[in-house]
């Protein structure tokens, strides 16, 4: 009689981690969403968001890190038109447009060009 009493107090100890152990998967799929899978999706709206915002005359940085002023928008084609120097201009799809440029102070931007000019002289 002891030994049945053992093993049916055995039985229920089991029975009762199977319900914790869905309150365990359950609680760990909420710890990812919101530690993983809603930051990124709040993410994704941003920058959906500053690509549905680009405009003419915008400074931005494309996915391949070139800098530049766009200076058509094909909304149809999802086409940007960015000029990278005087009359050099390229075709970029909306989604490679990376970021808004960062403000650059004047010494940097007239330092570089010169720098430029002078080894193609050469």
């Amino acid at each position: 009689m002891k030994t049945l009493s053992f093993v049916m107090l055995q039985a229920a100890a089991q029975g009762g981690g199977g319900m914790s152990f869905i309150i365990m998967i359950v609680l760990m799929f909420a710890i990812m969403y919101f530690f993983m899978i809603r930051p990124q999706n709040k993410k994704q709206k941003e920058i959906q968001n500053f690509r549905n915002s680009l405009s003419k005359g915008q400074e931005v940085v494309t996915a391949g890190g070139i800098y530049g002023t766009i200076r058509d928008i094909d909304d149809v084609n999802n086409i940007i038109i960015v000029e990278i120097a005087n009359g050099v201009r390229i075709r970029v799809d909306r989604n490679s447009i990376y970021a808004s440029a960062p403000s650059t102070d004047a010494n940097a931007t007239t330092s570089t060009p010169n720098a430029v000019n002078n080894y193609s002289k050469n």
